[in-house]
């Protein structure tokens, strides 16, 4: 396999797994059901473990643009926070639950859009790094 084929393949599969980890293996109940309150420190600090979970993935898969890392942590950030904010109120205005479809759509949603954020993250960074 080519080199930037590889080495985008293990930055998504390792994003992958560090989504993984964050969203479902380390999340408390304290950010979980703070994150459809905007501003919660709940949802500032679910955001805030992605986005440094993210950081050592960047600088060791692509160590030649670390100037543009910051700046795509940050937007990580922002996005992953509103993407949880936006299913959380869709969830509670819904009043939809874990028992109906809707609900369901909203999280495949909410993970969809965490994963191209990843991709188009990704894209970047093996774009300057080129």
């Amino acid at each position: 396999m080519p080199e930037p084929a590889g080495t985008l393949l293990l930055a998504l599969t390792v994003l992958m797994v560090k989504h993984t980890v964050a969203d479902f293996l380390v999340q408390t109940p304290y950010q979980y059901l703070n994150k459809g309150t905007y501003g919660h420190p709940g949802g500032l600090l679910h955001a805030g473990i992605h986005s440094v979970l993210t950081l050592p993935v960047f600088f060791v898969l692509t160590p030649k643009v670390t100037s543009l890392i910051p700046a795509l942590v940050a937007c990580e950030f922002f996005i992953h926070y509103h993407v949880d904010w936006l299913k959380e109120q869709a969830v509670k205005r819904g009043g939809w639950e874990p028992d109906t479809a809707p609900f369901w759509w909203a999280l495949g949603i909410d993970q969809l859009a965490h994963m191209l954020t990843y991709l188009a993250m990704v894209a970047i960074l093996m774009t300057y790094a080129a």
